[in-house]
């Protein structure tokens, strides 16, 4: 094997390990950051069963927004209904989206809040767009059934 080729494949090891180390070392959101809409939002999601609630934290990283929500849904009717419950949560208590793209095909919904943005997708979506991966360097928080109990405390306010 020629020298040059070895180099280039130690290059090429060394470039993987570099971003598989970046990714382990993703700092974790802190709920206590979020404010209302989002927790209610999280709510929402959650009460019509979405699967791997995920919230990137996109301050600093990003200027369009500060938060990305991300939801999977089972299948078209599910995903359809967490769009429509976080909708009518955050419409109720005083934030209209600005607006719902991707509702009738029901591959990614998106639900814009302006400062935060709300992915539903289907499994197989959420695989190949891979957001969690494309903003590695945002802060995450996965959010787990015990934060959804904590949030649903908003449910009245």
């Amino acid at each position: 094997m020629s020298q040059n080729l070895k180099e280039d494949i130690l290059s090429s090891e060394a470039q993987a390990a570099n971003v598989r180390t970046r990714t382990s070392k993703t700092s974790t959101a802190d709920p206590a950051d979020f404010d209302q809409r989002i927790r209610r939002a999280l709510h929402a999601a959650g009460e019509k069963k979405a699967i791997d609630l995920t919230v990137l934290d996109l301050r600093g990283v990003a200027t369009f927004t500060d938060f990305f929500i991300i939801a999977t849904g089972a299948n078209k009717r599910q995903m359809q209904a967490v769009a429509d419950e976080v909708v009518e949560h955050l419409k109720k208590h005083g934030t209209p989206a600005a607006r719902v793209e991707g509702y009738q095909t029901a591959e990614w919904i998106l639900v814009d809040y302006g400062d935060f943005i709300v992915h539903v997708f289907d499994e197989k979506a959420r695989r190949f767009y891979d957001l969690e991966r494309l903003w590695r360097d945002a802060k995450r928080l996965d959010v787990s059934s015990e934060q959804l109990v904590e949030f649903g405390s908003l449910k009245e306010e």
